[in-house]
């Protein structure tokens, strides 16, 4: 399974962005998709996570001013950011809860990584 984000860029403070995600590959099924965000010397958090029934979980921290969607017949993800702040500035990795054949297992796949960097 394959993950190409993107959509990341430069934006000031109070302004929006929206990352696209689409998988592709050997897939069987798709449990979840989502975003997490990787800043300089931090640990990899959960942004948000959308499930296959279309229910969604945020980040308190991002709770009203982000917006994740999914497409299921496209195994595609977005994530609408908006009033975006200085510290939204992070790496955002695309997620993928996945297998590839009825046997197999669900795991993880990850993106390449997207930059967002938000100016004050």
């Amino acid at each position: 399974v394959q993950l190409q984000a993107s959509g990341g860029g430069l934006v000031q403070a109070g302004g929006s962005l929206r990352l696209s995600c689409a998988a592709s590959g050997r897939i069987f099924s798709v449990n979840a998709m989502g975003w997490f965000c990787q800043a300089p010397g931090k640990e990899r958090e959960k942004v948000a996570i959308i499930s296959s029934d279309g229910s969604a979980l945020y980040a308190n921290s991002v709770k009203g001013r982000f917006t994740i969607s999914g497409d299921n017949a496209k195994n595609t993800v977005y994530l609408q950011m908006s009033s975006l702040k200085p510290e939204d500035t992070c790496v955002y990795y695309c997620y993928a809860d996945a297998k590839t054949a009825s046997w197999d297992s669900f795991r993880a796949y990850w993106g390449q990584g997207t930059l967002v960097t938000v100016s004050s």
